[in-house]
């Protein structure tokens, strides 16, 4: 069964609503924001728990350190300090999940960072170096056919290619830019019949119509986009074969 990912603890209102622990049930692995763009201990701790006790694989969520935007603008970042700002994120994380007696499993980049790295190697290598710090052993999640995972299957790390359920891509396989319309799917079925042609076909339909391979072992659904409950229950059913 391919896995289904969802980025977690960015958003207070989305904690406080339990939307969070709601859509835990309905997906294999979460990623959480460790206090860069966004996150705090207390959602960290809860979920952490959460993840533990549903079996959920638990990863890092590190962005850019910009909370006022979200992570969501690209920051022009010496590459040390990149690879040191990633670093304490993964590890401040690493501790919460290890007070709890569990472990992180992977590492996903989060937003400006994440679409940065999809496309140039100093900053993807930057990223890696803070996991080769931190462990090795972990799995790198990244977009689907990207330079990014190159880069670190070269660092002799692991990698999961990742597609959108939730989201609209470029006819060059990118991400549609979240301020351009019709860049989210906000149908929940329309976005679980794009996680089956991913899954089953390995190939997505383009904003522009155009048709293009793919190669993805997790599918994201993102917990703040509208629906998001709904989107993960239609998606987990549709890769189940419900």
């Amino acid at each position: 069964m391919i896995d289904i990912n969802s980025d977690m603890g960015e958003l207070t209102h989305l904690f406080e609503d339990r939307t969070y622990h709601r859509l835990i049930d309905h997906v294999t692995s979460i990623n959480l924001a460790c206090g860069g763009h966004a996150g705090n201990t207390i959602m960290m701790t809860e979920l952490s728990k959460l993840a533990k006790m549903k079996i959920v694989r638990i990863g890092a969520h590190p962005g850019y350190p910009d909370p006022d935007n979200l992570g969501r603008e690209v920051m022009n970042m010496d590459p040390g300090e990149l690879t040191k700002t990633t670093l304490e994120q993964i590890r401040r994380l690493g501790e919460i999940v290890s007070a709890e007696n569990g472990e992180l499993s992977h590492v996903k980049p989060h937003g400006a960072l994440y679409n940065q790295a999809a496309k140039d190697r100093a900053i993807s290598r930057s990223i890696g170096e803070a996991v080769l710090k931190f462990n090795p052993n972990l799995v790198m999640i990244g977009l689907a056919g990207s330079v990014m995972l190159h880069v670190w299957q070269e660092m002799g790390l692991q990698v999961m290619g990742e597609a959108f359920a939730d989201r609209t891509y470029e006819s060059d396989g990118s991400l549609r830019n979240r301020q351009l319309d019709l860049a989210l799917i906000t149908n929940p079925e329309k976005a679980a019949l794009q996680a089956q042609m991913i899954t089953d076909e390995g190939r997505v339909i383009s904003f522009d119509g155009t048709e293009i391979n793919i190669n993805a072992q997790t599918i994201c659904v993102h917990s703040d986009t509208p629906n998001a409950l709904e989107i993960a229950i239609k998606v987990n059913k549709r890769m189940n074969k419900e």
